[in-house]
């Protein structure tokens, strides 16, 4: 595996790490879509599920960027775009129900750990 051979930062967590953290921000993430999902209708809130969905996607396509295609300084970029739609979606999560962006504070902090991993592995291979 290509990602066994790289030069391992020193704060790289262990891999069994990954799975249980990511769980528990997917279920914090669904549970803050719903809370704005059973908002009413309107502008506001199809805005920040289109946010949402976003972040999602831009998520999803960083593994296959980094993992995949092995396009570190990509990766890189591709989750600096990742984190600044996380903070607008929780920017616009707040402004309709501030419980749903106070949850994905976990995820933004992930998210900001992984972005200093992924510069890690980019300078040091």
């Amino acid at each position: 595996m290509w990602y066994a051979t790289l030069n391992q930062p020193s704060f790289n967590p262990p891999n069994w790490v990954f799975g249980p953290v990511w769980t528990v921000l997917y279920i914090l993430m669904g549970i803050s879509l719903f809370l704005i999902w059973k908002l009413d209708a309107g502008k506001a809130r199809n805005m920040t599920i289109f946010v949402f969905l976003l972040q999602l996607v831009l998520n999803f396509a960083w593994s296959f960027i980094f993992f995949y295609f092995n396009m570190l300084g990509l990766a890189l970029f591709e989750i600096m775009l990742l984190w600044m739609s996380i903070v607008m979606m929780l920017v616009l999560f707040y402004k309709l129900r501030p419980l749903a962006a106070y949850i994905n504070i976990p995820y933004l902090l992930w998210v900001t750990f992984a972005t200093m991993l992924n510069a890690a592995y980019y300078f040091i291979n």
